[in-house]
C-alpha cells in the first residue's frame, strides 16, 4: 500500500509513490475534518505542476494543471476515476473520498512558468478532476495558480461544476485583462432527480446556471459543456431542448454537447449504477459501448445532427476560445 508511510514527520522512500511522497520528511499528512464527513485529504508536496499531454492523447490541450486527485463531486461517470488505481486506491468510493491535495502547487507552478524554456502555451484546468470541488474552499489553491498564470503571460482555461469559482471572479476578471482567460461550466442535465443519484456531490443544476450568470455579470465569457449526454436517459429531443434552452437563458456565450464515454475505471462504476437504477438499460449500453470507451459512431452522428439546429436556434453555436475539440464533441 503506497500510502502506508504517510504521516506527519514520516519519511517515504518509494520510487513508485505519488510524486512528492518519495523523500519528504515532515511535510506530508493525512487530514480528516468534521466539515468533510467521510472524506480524507492526503496533503502532498508536488514536484511538478504542469502536465504535458502526450501527442497520442485525444485531449484538445497540450498542458494541464491538476491541483487535486480524486473528487468529492462523486459523478458516477467521471472518466478520471482510473487515475486512483495508480495510487493503490479503488476507482469507486476511494476516488470520491480519498482526495490528494498538492498543497504547494502554486509555488511550483510559478517556478515552472518562470523558466526561459516556457513557451506560454495555453494551459487547461478541469480536464481531469475539478479544481473548484469542495476541497478548494478549504485549501484555496486556485488563487495562487491564477496569479502565477496571469503574471507569466500564460493563457488559461478552467472547466468546472464547482460554484466555489464565484469566490475568484474578481481575480479572474483582472487576470482576463492580462491574458486570454476561458471559463467553462459543465452541466449534463437540469433534472434534479437524476442529478441527485448521478452527481451527488456537485452543486445543483440550478446553482450551476446561476454560476453562468455570475460569470457573465463579471464581464467574462462563459462556455457550457453539456456533458455527458446519457443514451436513453437524457438524450431525447425534449431533454436536449430543455438543457440547452436553460443554458441560453443563463447567458452562456457558447455551448458544446458530448455523449457519455466510459473509460476503464469509470465504466465499471457507471454500469453498477445503471444496474441499480435502470437495469433495463444494461443490455442497451453494452451494445452502444461494445467498441470500447466511446459510444458507437452511428449514435454520435445522430446526436450531432439533432443538437446542431438546437444550438444554432439558441445562438450557442459561436466559435469559442477552446482549442480544437475532440471529434466526439458536438458543435455546429
Amino acid at each position: 500500500m503506497r500510502w502506508a508511510g504517510q504521516s506527519v514527520g514520516g519519511l517515504v522512500d518509494d520510487a513508485d509513490a505519488l510524486p512528492g511522497l518519495e523523500q519528504m520528511p515532515g511535510l506530508v499528512r493525512t487530514v480528516r475534518t468534521p466539515e468533510f464527513a467521510g472524506v480524507t485529504f492526503h496533503e502532498v508536496m508536488a514536484r511538478s505542476a504542469l502536465n504535458h499531454v502526450p501527442a497520442s492523447s485525444d485531449s484538445p490541450f497540450d498542458w494541464t494543471i491538476n491541483p487535486y486527485r480524486g473528487c468529492t463531486h462523486a459523478c458516477v461517470y467521471c472518466f478520471a476515476r482510473k487515475t486512483h488505481s495508480y495510487l493503490d486506491l479503488d476507482t469507486g468510493r476511494d476516488f470520491d473520498s480519498e482526495i490528494v491535495v498538492k498543497v504547494n502547487v502554486a509555488e511550483v507552478l510559478a517556478r515552472e512558468l518562470g523558466r526561459p524554456s516556457w513557451g506560454h502555451e495555453p494551459v487547461a484546468l478541469g480536464t481531469n478532476t475539478d479544481p473548484y470541488q469542495r476541497a478548494e474552499g478549504r485549501y484555496r489553491l486556485m488563487p495562487g495558480i491564477v496569479e502565477a498564470l496571469a503574471a507569466s503571460g500564460t493563457p488559461f482555461s478552467i472547466l468546472t461544476k464547482g460554484t466555489t469559482l464565484r469566490r475568484d471572479l474578481p481575480l479572474l476578471a483582472r487576470a482576463g485583462e492580462r491574458v486570454p482567460v476561458t471559463l467553462g461550466v459543465s452541466l449534463a442535465l437540469v433534472d434534479e432527480d437524476v442529478h441527485a443519484t448521478l452527481e451527488p456531490g456537485t452543486p445543483s443544476p440550478r446553482a450551476r446556471l446561476d454560476l453562468v450568470r455570475a460569470i457573465r455579470a463579471a464581464g467574462l465569457s462563459c462556455q457550457v459543456l453539456v456533458a455527458p449526454v446519457l443514451p436513453h436517459l437524457t438524450d431525447t429531443d425534449e431533454d436536449l431542448e430543455r438543457v440547452i434552452g436553460a443554458v441560453a437563458d443563463a447567458g452562456a456565450t457558447s455551448a458544446s454537447v458530448m455523449a457519455l464515454h466510459l473509460r476503464p475505471g469509470a465504466r465499471e462504476w457507471f454500469l453498477r449504477w445503471l444496474g441499480q437504477h435502470h437495469p433495463d438499460l444494461v443490455d442497451a449500453y453494452t451494445e452502444l459501448y461494445r467498441g470500447g470507451s466511446y459510444v458507437l459512431r452511428s449514435y454520435a452522428s445522430d446526436l450531432a445532427e439533432r443538437v446542431r439546429p438546437v444550438l444554432r436556434r439558441h445562438g450557442l453555436d459561436r466559435a469559442t476560445g477552446w482549442r480544437r475539440p475532440s471529434q466526439r464533441t458536438v458543435r455546429a
